[in-house]
């Protein structure tokens, strides 16, 4: 079997279109994060933390509420319908906060961005329109534009406050989402085909295998406490930052992109000595120590700007790292034919995370003070690391789908069981109703040339 090694034209059009819509959705979460707080304080029902953290949050919970029907429902109703639909809610809700007079109509415009939850629907569309040996480069780069959006967010969040201001970036965010219903509808291809993929997406049946698998609960709760105190940081830091260093928030920028930069330099090789050298976990284990570091750090240095910049500093060089590592673990763990499923959980604990990060740090801070923030971040972070010390190192394996002809189900069981037995293959999955066999396979060892041969030839 030759395999192209590049994406054709049409493969490339549809993976980098749909990675820019994917990219919106989150700049719509964090390009306000930097300054969000400060102005909220200014709005009538601001002066309530809770409240800040509420508007911050709320994007996230009906997120989590939507995400995953939105998914199936982009089996039955066609992908860019559903994104269109997704696309349409996010820019009301854009405007609805552009438009507020208080901090509760930005909280209700918050809610109804998260509403417009098109994140399993791109995926889907992206799993209709890449072959098989393709779509991990297309989640790539889909993975790839989120780390990018949120480095550019904290830069470009203060610049854009001081021209339009606050409102003017809600409106911005709309007017995007607008286009970005024009560039699925003239950019991005239509799918020959259009069906359900394992890999990709999530489904019922599979849900009570996710949730019962422990090391994947481990991770599940990691993104959730990552993603939790990430927005609790960021109901409190803009305050700090302008209290401390005497910055207004149109200057924040001055502080992030150092960091920023510093903190991208330092992922890249604890990425790559965790990954190719199998010491993902000894990687994982130790950000999560030295995140839990950032976190005391903020709790004991909060009132110091110095001490708020040494705190950032360790922050983000964990946190790029941990956003990068947990879905290749999740990737190397789940089951080959729930994997879209364990995704699909794992993107919803990120959202949930996002919500009440926002709600309890906002409490936190209005009823304790700042410090008290960071305790609890601190906890969360202290019962993560406890669950990580003791996971199973992830196997040192890579993900291979290969595209079948028709066959029978009883010929995919012993399609199967014939590739079990090759060196280097973990776990095999063949389904015949998906068209595709689903392989684990060690990083450096397994022997291609026979799976193609038994794939294509059945010899």
């Amino acid at each position: 079997m030759s395999l192209p090694e590049r994406m054709t034209p049409r493969e490339l059009r549809a993976s980098l279109s749909l990675a820019s819509i994917y990219g919106l959705r989150m700049l719509g979460m964090f390009l306000i994060l930097p300054i969000f707080a400060i102005y909220a304080e200014t709005l009538p029902g601001g002066a309530s933390h809770l409240m800040i953290g509420l508007a911050l949050g709320a994007y996230g919970l009906t997120q989590a509420i939507f995400q995953l029907p939105f998914g199936m429902a982009s089996d039955r109703y066609g992908r860019k319908k559903v994104i269109y639909f997704g696309l349409l809610l996010f820019a009301i809700g854009s405007i609805v906060a552009a438009l507020a007079q208080d901090i509760s109509m930005i909280i209700l415009g918050r809610a109804i961005q998260g509403a417009g939850a098109v994140s399993a629907a791109v995926t889907a569309l992206v799993a209709d329109l890449t072959s098989e040996q393709h779509r991990t480069k297309a989640m790539a780069m889909i993975g790839g534009t989120i780390g990018i959006t949120f480095a550019f967010s904290l830069v470009a969040g203060p610049a854009l406050n001081q021209w339009i201001g606050i409102p003017g970036i809600f409106a911005l965010t709309g007017v995007l989402s607008v286009l970005a219903m024009l560039v699925v509808r003239f950019v991005v291809p239509d799918p020959r085909v259009s069906r359900f993929h394992s890999d990709a997406e999530a489904t019922p049946a599979k849900l009570g295998e996710v949730l019962r698998n422990r090391e994947l609960l481990r991770l599940n709760f990691g993104i959730f406490s990552l993603h939790a105190a990430q927005m609790a940081m960021f109901v409190v830091v803009p305050f700090a930052l302008k209290k401390s260093g005497g910055l207004d928030e149109n200057h924040h920028w001055q502080v992030y992109l150092p960091i920023m930069v510093s903190a991208f330099v330092l992922m890249v090789p604890a990425i790559i000595y965790g990954e190719k050298k199998a010491q993902l976990k000894r990687v994982f284990v130790s950000s999560i120590a030295l995140m839990l570091g950032a976190q005391m750090l903020f709790a004991f240095s909060i009132d110091f700007f110095w001490g708020i910049v040494a705190s950032l500093t360790a922050y983000f060089i964990a946190f790029n790292i941990l956003e990068a590592s947990l879905p290749s673990i999740i990737s190397k763990i789940a089951p080959a034919a729930s994997k879209g499923t364990a995704i699909g959980v794992y993107n919803t604990s990120q959202s949930l995370g996002v919500f009440l990060g926002g709600t309890l740090g906002g409490w936190l801070s209005h009823a304790y003070g700042y410090s008290a923030v960071f305790a609890f971040c601190s906890v969360l972070m202290a019962m993560w690391l406890l669950f990580a010390v003791s996971m199973k190192a992830p196997p040192a394996v890579k993900s291979r789908m290969f595209h079948l002809e028709e066959m029978s189900a009883q010929q995919g069981v012993e399609l199967a069981r014939r590739l079990s037995g090759l060196r280097g293959v973990r776990e095999a999955v063949v389904l015949a109703d998906e068209g595709v066999a689903l392989l684990k396979v060690d990083m450096h060892d397994w022997d291609e040339q026979a799976a193609v041969k038994i794939i294509e030839k059945g010899e």
